[in-house]
């Protein structure tokens, strides 16, 4: 085995005397926060839509809070927005059928789908994209997206569930 020294692309560019992006250098963290009501029933396919980012937003943390929703699941992924037609971009981006059936606090799901999915979702390799990037997109469309859960297990009883989006411009 060898001795390395490996450097980031923000300590890279350091040394080098070369302007760091702000989005990897001394960023200011945003966050974007939704509450939802989740009923007895909703059905496999129902979609909370939580909160609204940039598509040059690169995230930071995806948090998950929740009442016991008994059995219930979901994934955790990105919309377009309404305005732009309100479809599905990746259903499972950052959480795959995570489980709502006990209570979470703030349960950290930023790269669940990712270790859950052998590389699919958002992974580490990602952390230093903008949102349309770390999507697979070959330019920034200059758009917002919905951060969502859908159902993958219908929610067997009614509860509160909240998410928070932190994430650097």
């Amino acid at each position: 085995m060898a001795v390395v020294a490996v450097k980031s692309t923000a300590i890279t560019n350091a040394d080098a005397k070369v302007l760091n992006n702000s989005r990897i250098f001394r960023t200011e963290v945003y966050e974007a926060v939704g509450t939802v009501e989740a009923a007895n029933g909703d059905s496999i396919a129902s979609v909370y839509r939580f909160c609204r980012v940039p598509s040059n937003a690169r995230i930071s943390r995806v948090l998950l809070s929740c009442d016991a929703i008994t059995s219930g699941a979901g994934d955790v992924g990105v919309y377009k927005t309404a305005r732009d037609g309100g479809a599905v971009v990746d259903v499972d981006f950052f959480g795959s059928a995570v489980s709502i059936a006990s209570a979470l606090s703030h349960s950290d799901i930023t790269h669940e789908a990712d270790a859950a999915d052998a590389g699919a979702g958002y992974g580490q390799a990602d952390v230093e994209k903008p949102l349309w990037q770390a999507l697979g997109l070959t330019a920034d469309p200059y758009i917002e997206y919905d951060i969502a859960v859908t159902l993958t297990a219908a929610a067997a009883a009614a509860g509160t569930m909240s998410m928070k989006v932190q994430f650097g411009l």
